[in-house]
């Protein structure tokens, strides 16, 4: 008997299943990018005007504090929307819940128990609390500063991404790049905003009022955010996309801006901190990007 071997007979593809799939992505992902562009520019704009009015001020905001309460909203929202364009929309709510509602709790709650650096106390000028003892602007300042250094730091190490301890790697910048956020908005803060004053407990090294051992809680508290967060940040795509310079941008737009601040009340050395980290950082992630581009 002759041995009758079956022929492979290819199944014919049905477009209609990847047709109205590729024009949804599409379609959605065009909506974002338009929505991030808008955000973005609005953006540009009220840090133009908040960045003028700390040198010249301009005629009818004086003392006001809307100008940097919308500024800080238009920072968080188009950092946001950078970050949809990467990943889905519920890992993007995910951490941003995390990182709100711990990262903000943490200054408040230092506030109120005075451990281990002494009392601080919140001005009017920062904004309403959401509940007690979060307040929204405290809030929105953790998701820039993390989000935004995490950016950066992917940027920089975006050449390392095949390694094991890429995730450690960018949490430990990460880190760093908060860090110094932090250390260029505590002058913005207490001296040029008065958004909040320190009391400590006792004297002990400072700089320009904030204690030096809440840099130390403030990376720690980061550290443990950024773990926490990393699970649902991480693209699980098997496309392998552009790396984003928008986190750098809002990353040094605002470090200079605290730059400006701290310049125009003569407090030289955290203008000059600031600038050089801008300037240095800047550096460093857009030869990374340019090597990307290369090696893609």
């Amino acid at each position: 008997m002759k041995k009758v071997v079956p022929k492979e007979v290819p199944l014919p593809q049905n477009p209609s299943h990847q047709l109205p799939l590729t024009s949804q992505s599409t379609s959605h992902g065009g909506l974002a990018q338009r929505i991030h562009r808008v955000l973005f520019g609005l953006f540009l704009a009220q840090f133009a005007l908040v960045w003028v009015n700390l040198w010249l001020p301009v005629p009818g905001l004086g003392s006001a504090r809307w100008p940097d309460g919308l500024l800080l909203v238009l920072a968080t929202a188009t950092t946001l929307a950078s970050l949809a364009r990467q990943l889905p929309g519920q890992n993007v709510m995910l951490a941003s819940m995390l990182i709100a509602i711990i990262g903000g709790a943490v200054p408040s709650v230092g506030a109120i128990v005075a451990i281990p650096v002494g009392p601080s106390v919140y001005g009017g000028r920062l904004g309403p609390q959401l509940f007690c003892p979060l307040r929204w602007a405290a809030a929105m300042l953790w998701l820039v500063a993390l989000l935004t250094s995490r950016g950066v730091a992917g940027l920089i190490l975006g050449r390392w991404r095949a390694r094991r301890d890429y995730g450690i790697r960018v949490i430990g910048l990460s880190v760093m790049l908060a860090g110094v956020f932090e250390l260029g908005l505590e002058p913005f803060a207490t001296e040029v905003k008065r958004y909040w004053l320190w009391h400590p407990a006792q004297a002990r090294l400072e700089w320009y009022g904030t204690p030096w051992i809440s840099f130390l809680g403030s990376a720690a508290a980061a550290m443990l955010i950024l773990v926490a967060v990393t699970p649902a940040l991480i693209n699980k795509k098997p496309v392998e996309q552009t790396p984003q310079c928008h986190p750098l941008m809002v990353w040094v737009l605002m470090n200079l801006l605290f730059a400006t601040g701290a310049a125009a009340r003569r407090l030289w050395q955290a203008a000059v901190l600031a600038l050089l980290a801008s300037l240095v950082v800047a550096a460093f992630a857009t030869r990374a990007r340019g090597r990307a581009r290369q090696m893609g």
